[in-house]
């Protein structure tokens, strides 16, 4: 199974983020306070009060907390004299487990045809029909098979670009069938023009600075488009580090002015959180689905919280709760993308790209406290 199945079914499934790193038994607990079925084959709780042990997203009444404890797997449960439940079945493979193979099934075809294969021929290969095969594939993985498909086209560019001896070659080389169409949608999945790409950003020019914040230091990167990144961390060096990581063969230039004034209302944002979003230009690089989702975010006012679930039906996509998840870690512009406006179902904080710390002082902030 290639990166691209791997990381789309992560996304949809389990993705791996501080939201989902069941590493103490708060975390554990809060799993089981929300039956979040991304925890399942993680761990097992038992239940001293009925016997039993459980997996997370067991629907049975949820039990007092002095009552449970935690175990690694099965076997463990058992030598500590628990028996599975049998309303969740602990020993058996989660349903999620078993639509994700197939879907991996239906991402591998995908991914090694020639060319896009149509949707009756990706159903039949797992079995399924075309209607019911569509509906599992997108609320797996948040987005159509075609949408799938294009992405993957996408990265096929993406490696293409870099490997192949001309721009046309890597077109074809990716399954686009007339230059035209590629070049129709290259400034939107790649940032950049598809000769920039393909010598790993070489002859983009991206100015930057970094300036101490509320928050430790921020670091905002622009093109000649608009705002790239902003990013926090605690010194210099890591913002620097991260900055080449994403733009390897760029010119990076320090800059000496406020860059047509975007640095101060980068600043302003971070600090004050007053700026006005649609000030700040961005030159936003993602997957269609990514930013569909980040502008969901936008649109969530100051002082205000959405949950996943909120985001996703604000997309019209209501099961790609997992999915809006993933573009909010993918998020690589923050603050003017408010992903730190959106928690969990159960009002706590999930994983943030920047630290859950900071997440928690820029919402107490905009809430005015």
């Amino acid at each position: 199974m290639t990166h691209a199945a791997t990381f789309t079914l992560q996304a949809a499934n389990k993705p791996v983020t501080e939201d989902t790193a069941y590493d103490d038994n708060e975390a554990k607990w809060r799993a089981v306070l929300s039956r979040d079925a991304r925890a399942d084959g993680s761990f097992y709780f038992s239940v001293l009060t009925t016997g039993v042990y459980c997996r997370p997203s067991c629907g049975a009444r949820t039990p007092k907390r002095e009552n449970v404890d935690f175990h690694t797997c099965p076997e463990a449960a058992e030598k500590a004299g628990f028996r599975p439940c049998k309303r969740c079945r602990p020993l058996e493979s989660p349903a999620w487990a078993e639509r994700q193979a197939l879907i991996a099934r239906a991402c591998r075809f995908i991914e090694d045809a020639e060319s896009t294969p149509v949707l009756a021929d990706i159903a039949a290969h797992v079995g399924l029909s075309a209607y019911h095969f569509h509906r599992i594939f997108k609320e797996i993985t948040g987005v159509t098979p075609k949408a799938y498909a294009s992405s993957h086209r996408t990265k096929n560019v993406r490696g293409s670009l870099k490997e192949s001896r001309t721009v046309t070659e890597a077109i074809y080389d990716a399954g686009y069938n007339a230059n035209s169409r590629f070049y129709e949608k290259a400034q939107g999945f790649l940032g950049m023009t598809p000769k920039q790409y393909r010598a790993g950003g070489s002859g983009l020019v991206v100015r930057y600075s970094i300036s101490p914040c509320s928050l430790g230091f921020m670091l905002m990167g622009a093109t000649e488009r608009g705002i790239c990144t902003i990013q926090l961390g605690d010194n210099r060096e890591a913002l620097m580090d991260a900055l080449k990581a994403e733009f390897p063969r760029a010119t990076l230039e320090e800059a000496t002015d406020d860059m047509n004034g975007w640095l101060k209302g980068a600043l302003t944002l971070v600090d004050k959180g007053k700026q006005t979003l649609d000030t700040l230009p961005l030159d936003i690089r993602g997957t269609a689905f990514q930013e569909q989702v980040w502008q969901a975010l936008r649109a969530i006012p100051e002082g205000e919280t959405k949950t996943y679930s909120q985001v996703a039906e604000a997309i019209g996509k209501p099961k790609a709760v997992r999915a809006v998840a993933n573009a909010c870690a993918n998020n690589r512009i923050a603050i003017a993308i408010p992903c730190h406006r959106v928690i969990r179902g159960d009002g706590s904080l999930s994983g943030y790209r920047w630290g859950v710390e900071r997440k928690a002082k820029l919402l107490k902030r905009e809430a005015g406290e």
